[in-house]
């Protein structure tokens, strides 16, 4: 099973909106084949595997991280392919909380007389998917809220400067984070403060673009911003009341705009936005600000993940902008709260994440 972890992460999350998946077929203790899910609407980790063990694959043993899909969508079930294979015995990290599987694709193959296990590296297998179970279990796609600040919380001076408060390793993780992330939002402050591309740049391979997505309620959103390209990967999302002139501005720059109803507080409704993102498959989504908006994320607890780049440095002053804007608590008790906290370095800064919520979503 630790192989086929092992091969599911190896997807690197080019396999979103489906889930990442390694398999292992086993034949008297020696591995005959291997597979992780391709791209979606490729092979998934069940068929690649069973297509290199061939022949070796009836009477042999298939070590999968997610169970087999048992419906027919870009490609076919699964469960056919394991059955027709002639396997004997499937061991399964955890079933998959998907209404269109759920347990199904088990009870198809004990039906077919093949002996299942269930459980075996159960964790591993939630941790590496909990963006696809948070969007299968909650319609909406995991978020995660994503800030680089001083030590006192503090993501720009009194003047505005924030170029840079962390240093490149902490810049190069920003950057694997959103190759990670389906969708990168943040505010029209930011775009206007500090004129971002939003896109995904790595050294050592070619990166995954997110969709970029800016929260803009009166569309301030300049039409040189230098995240609206033609490459149809910009969205603004704005309410229903912003001028029509400068919309149909963005959308002749290339830019697509979605309107939403006016929520209370005259903002664009963060939920709404996430849950349409949702609905066309973006399974997850990296928020990076500003204060205003991660501080509706954290009111409205649409975030999942907290990941927090801290420079060793205090900037100090009571106008300095903070990362979390908004009311924010009242009473401590009301604060959320990191679970399965993980401190590290990155250069000179530190690096703190951990999840809002405790557990994970979908079931073992």
């Amino acid at each position: 099973m630790t192989e086929a972890l092992d091969l599911a992460r190896g997807c690197d999350h080019a396999t979103s909106p489906n889930p990442m998946v390694g398999a292992v077929v086993l034949r008297q203790g020696t591995v005959v084949g291997r597979g992780r899910t391709a791209p979606a609407g490729g092979p998934h980790a069940e068929v690649v595997a069973l297509a290199e063990a061939a022949g070796a694959a009836r009477g042999a043993t298939l070590v999968v991280s997610l169970e087999p899909c048992c419906h027919l969508g870009r490609t076919p079930p699964c469960t056919d392919a394991v059955i027709a294979a002639g396997i004997s015995r499937c061991v399964v990290a955890m079933r998959d909380p998907n209404p269109m599987v759920d347990g199904r694709g088990i009870e198809r193959l004990r039906q077919a007389g093949i002996e299942v296990r269930l459980g075996v590296g159960a964790g591993g297998a939630r941790r590496l998917n909990e963006f696809y179970l948070r969007w299968v279990t909650a319609r909406l796609p995991f978020v995660t809220a994503k800030f680089a600040a001083s030590l006192d919380g503090r993501i720009a001076t009194a003047s505005g400067e924030a170029r840079w408060i962390t240093g490149e390793a902490a810049r190069h993780l920003a950057h694997l984070l959103r190759h990670q992330h389906d969708a990168v939002l943040v505010g029209a402050g930011t775009v206007l403060a500090d004129d971002p591309q939003l896109t995904a740049r790595l050294p050592d391979r070619e990166a995954r673009q997110p969709l970029r997505v800016v929260v803009d309620s009166r569309l301030s959103t300049p039409v040189t911003s230098r995240l609206i390209g033609s490459d149809g990967r910009s969205l603004i999302a704005t309410t229903e009341a912003a001028p029509a002139r400068a919309r149909h501005a963005l959308e002749a720059r290339g830019a697509r705009v979605e309107a939403f109803p006016v929520a209370a507080d005259g903002r664009v409704p963060l939920r709404a936005v996430l849950a349409m993102l949702a609905a066309e498959g973006r399974i997850s989504v990296l928020v990076e600000g500003g204060a205003r908006v991660h501080g509706s994320l954290f009111a409205e607890g649409l975030a999942d993940r907290v990941v927090a780049l801290l420079a060793p440095r205090i900037i100090g002053g009571a106008s300095a902008p903070a990362a979390v804007g908004g009311p924010g608590a009242l009473h401590l008790a009301d604060a959320p709260e990191l679970h399965g906290v993980r401190v590290e370095r990155a250069g000179a800064d530190i690096v703190v994440s951990g999840s809002t919520r405790a557990g994970h979503p979908g079931r073992g």
